[in-house]
């Protein structure tokens, strides 16, 4: 089990989180970014800034109970699909049953904007986000460590 990291879009107050449960959980922590975010002191792997590149080196390295962390709903659903677990940087865990609700919605508002409107994007990080994050990371953690021994 380890834990993957789309860095191109996690908070620096989530990687810190990440950091510290990954150390106190002794499950390896691997990031995932393009080379035009530089992430310091940690295991990563580096890609081109081509489309879609974080994503394809994230899911390649993805297996069956590895953990997550993406706010890219058509990753999740794709991890999900491997037999991974999915959480997003606000601490919202991805589930098989949600997904394609998710996916759908996020195509009605690429149409939306698509013909001139325009959506609303996502709110401002708050310190509630850091700890539902930190929360429910931490119950994948010990699930997980449940399942494995």
């Amino acid at each position: 089990m380890k834990i993957l990291v789309d860095a191109d879009s996690c908070p620096k107050k989530a990687m810190m989180i990440l950091v510290e449960m990954s150390d106190l959980y002794d499950v390896s922590l691997l990031v995932i970014s393009s080379f035009n975010h530089q992430i310091n002191g940690i295991e990563k792997i580096i890609v081109g800034n081509e489309p879609q590149a974080t994503d394809i080196a994230l899911i390649n390295k993805t297996n069956r109970g590895d953990i997550v962390v993406t706010q890219d709903w058509g990753l999740a659903s794709l991890v999900l699909s491997k037999g991974a677990n999915c959480i997003g940087p606000k601490g919202y865990i991805y589930s098989k049953d949600k997904i394609d609700f998710m996916l759908e919605e996020r195509h009605l508002k690429a149409q939306i904007r698509k013909v001139g409107g325009r959506t609303k994007g996502p709110s401002p990080r708050e310190k509630e986000d850091d700890e539902r994050f930190k929360k429910n990371l931490e119950i994948l953690l010990k699930q997980l460590n449940e399942l494995k021994n």
